[in-house]
């Protein structure tokens, strides 16, 4: 029996510091970490945790949002470690899965944290539509590029002279734009 822990963040950009506090505070002899969105179960971290624990760990993490932001998701989560024998203990909400009050209040906040989700998302919808007929809003603006520019690092990228990392780097985008743009410039020029 060891104690398993849990660390995710959403971004690249974010720090795991905190979480890695809290599992240095509880002992965590094994920690999975990723920083990916939790809005699907998809994550390669969260699959090799769910693999590696067995009957009588103890899965330590942050908060429940760490696992799931889908009710969905968390419960069958929560599914997979009660068959396999884990239990799921979570410091910010204080819930331990070993007693049934801890079973009852998880599910409570899997949906709380759900419907926060949602919430969110429908007022950001609603404040676009808003700022749309105000005039105010028009999306995202498309990020210009110097098309001979690309061209040339095209053509080094192409015959492997550089990396397409060092690629986005010169014409200064992030790898999803330098795709889509890359795309964009063989339907254009090829």
């Amino acid at each position: 029996m060891g104690k398993i822990g849990y660390i995710r963040v959403s971004t690249e950009h974010q720090e795991t510091a905190r979480q890695e506090a809290i599992m240095e505070q509880y002992q965590v002899e094994r920690v999975f970490a990723e920083k990916m969105s939790g809005k699907n179960a998809n994550r390669p971290e969260l699959k090799a945790m769910l693999e590696y624990v067995r009957d009588g760990d103890p899965l330590y993490i942050e908060s429940i949002s760490r696992l799931g932001r889908s009710t969905r998701d968390l419960l069958n989560i929560i599914d997979i470690l009660q068959r396999k024998g884990v239990t799921l203990v979570s410091s910010k909400e204080n819930i331990d899965t070993n007693a049934p009050q801890g079973r009852f209040v998880l599910s409570i906040f899997a949906a709380l944290s759900e419907l926060e989700r949602e919430q969110t998302l429908q007022r950001q919808r609603e404040d676009i539509a808003i700022a749309k007929s105000q005039g105010k809003y028009k999306g995202r603006q498309p990020i210009a590029v110097d098309w001979v520019k690309f061209g040339q690092l095209y053509e080094q990228w192409k015959s492997g002279a550089i990396t397409a990392v060092w690629f986005q780097k010169e014409m200064g985008l992030r790898a999803n734009t330098f795709y889509r743009r890359l795309k964009e410039y063989k339907r254009k020029y090829i």
